[in-house]
């Protein structure tokens, strides 16, 4: 039996032009170590070949002001501006502190604000955070049409929107939409039935992977469920010679849609043991059974 897609280490962003790494790596936490330590773990991140890092104006540590995952990044591309032109980097907006906020004068104030914080003139990737309910697709498409034409940033996605609202945005968009990011793990299924890995593969977006690990539940699991899972893709793990984590990453990639797993670890060790993500090969029926361990019940 033939094994399945096996990742390349770089593709394109959906139908962009740009080249990023197959994994990501997550600025959800970054903010806790400022000066060296913080370009420490940029540094550490390029060198394991991931180019894409993901970030949000809302990012921070618990007891830090809005902002500082991206205010701290600028510091470091400020003391070493080359470190910017080595990376694919993406930003999100359009969470108001507990409400969201998709309107024109919002979302270009937020790509603005971005675009200080990171002390950048573009972003590679701009995506709507979440979607706002209460602004029609045609104002968001014009805000990021202009903000394109402007050059502050050169290609768009989405975040945790619906397949329906996606294909509202893709009717009045004029540039490619290339990207949508969603929660999306062994724990997390509703992508593959939902329909948004589907579109995803009928528009050419790239899927971004938000807590492949299900939001730590995989490295440490404490439910029933967890440690169902866990045990499967330990079996896995033994036989590949390799984490579990690199397992999941590896399942995730396994999909036709190409999903880019988000790497939230701060932990310079386990960054440093991304690249074993792409060791493992997949059998159908190897990768059927880490679903029937997430699912609890067998294919039909």
């Amino acid at each position: 039996m033939s094994d399945l897609h096996t990742p390349p280490l770089f593709r394109k962003l959906g139908k962009s032009d740009i080249t990023v790494s197959s994994m990501s790596w997550g600025m959800w936490r970054f903010g806790q170590r400022e000066g060296d330590p913080a370009r420490s773990l940029i540094e550490a991140v390029l060198e394991t070949g991931v180019t894409l890092f993901d970030t949000a104006d809302i990012y921070r540590p618990d007891d830090q002001p809005f902002g500082t995952a991206e205010r701290v990044l600028g510091d470091v591309f400020a003391a070493s501006p080359s470190l910017r032109d080595k990376m694919v980097l993406a930003t999100k907006g359009g969470i108001d502190f507990g409400t969201y906020d998709s309107s024109a004068e919002y979302l270009a104030s937020a790509i603005d604000g971005s675009l200080a914080r990171l002390r950048t003139d573009y972003v590679d990737l701009w995506q709507v955070h979440r979607p706002d309910i209460l602004t029609h697709p045609a104002e968001i498409a014009s805000v990021l049409q202009k903000a394109y034409e402007a050059g502050k940033i050169r290609s768009v996605g989405v975040s945790n929107f619906t397949t329906e609202q996606t294909r509202a945005l893709l009717a009045f968009l004029d540039l490619p939409l290339v990207s949508h990011q969603v929660e999306f793990s062994p724990l997390a299924l509703d992508p593959i039935v939902d329909g948004v890995l589907d579109q995803a593969m009928e528009h050419n977006l790239a899927v971004l992977c938000w807590s492949p690990l299900g939001g730590g539940r995989l490295g440490s699991p404490q439910d029933d469920r967890s440690k169902t899972v866990a045990a499967a893709l330990d079996e896995k793990a033994e036989r590949e010679g390799v984490s579990r984590a690199a397992v999941v990453y590896s399942w995730l990639m396994a999909h036709p849609s190409r999903p880019i797993p988000i790497v939230g670890t701060q932990d310079i060790q386990r960054i440093k043991d991304i690249p074993k993500a792409f060791v493992p090969r997949w059998t159908r029926k190897e990768w059927y059974a880490i679903f029937v361990a997430a699912t609890g019940r067998p294919l039909p």
